[in-house]
């Protein structure tokens, strides 16, 4: 409910964001290994983008490019992540998922801290999840209707449910945030 109040007014810019974000991944898809070098950038704007929304900031559409900045950060960022989280399902597939709830907030910490390097932003998101990856796959599980009708929309749902999910996300990393910081 929170992230649909953030959104409130602003669905025009966050649909047309996630647009062009789509868009990018198409493209860069067809290009083989490309996709490796634009998630981690790409996942750092759309974490700026949707924090701003979050906190009611300003958000602007520039945003979502804004992890090209740091593009060095966020490559070995997704890289580690992408590698990290490997190894964990090649144990079993629940220790894998496990991980990647542990990793989550790495770009939302990105975001935050401007001088953080990768394995640092990979720790401290281990460290703030502990205890949290039940919520977030709750907050997950919210979501199961909205992508099944997303679906059902050929995909054109999507640029709705997407920002929705982002938001959402930054949401739960200001609340955990939070809670890390009172602990």
């Amino acid at each position: 409910m929170h992230a649909r109040e953030a959104l409130s007014g602003k669905w025009g810019l966050a649909v047309g964001a996630t647009l062009v974000y789509f868009l990018i991944f198409a493209v860069a898809s067809a290009i083989p290994f490309s996709s490796l070098f634009i998630s981690g950038p790409m996942a750092l704007g759309m974490a700026i983008f949707s924090l701003a929304f979050s906190r009611k900031g300003a958000p602007n559409f520039e945003q979502i490019f804004e992890g090209f900045k740091r593009f060095g950060t966020t490559l070995v960022s997704s890289l580690l992540v992408m590698l990290y989280t490997l190894l964990w399902t090649l144990l079993l597939i629940i220790p894998g998922i496990i991980a990647s709830f542990s990793y989550a907030l790495t770009f939302y910490i990105i975001a935050d801290d401007n001088s953080i390097k990768p394995t640092e932003a990979i720790r401290k998101s281990k460290q703030m999840m502990m205890g949290h990856k039940w919520e977030l796959f709750c907050l997950g599980f919210r979501f199961i209707g909205w992508i099944i009708l997303g679906c059902l929309t050929f995909g054109i749902g999507f640029l709705w449910i997407m920002p929705y999910m982002h938001v959402s996300l930054a949401k739960f990393y200001d609340e955990v945030k939070g809670a890390t910081v009172t602990q």
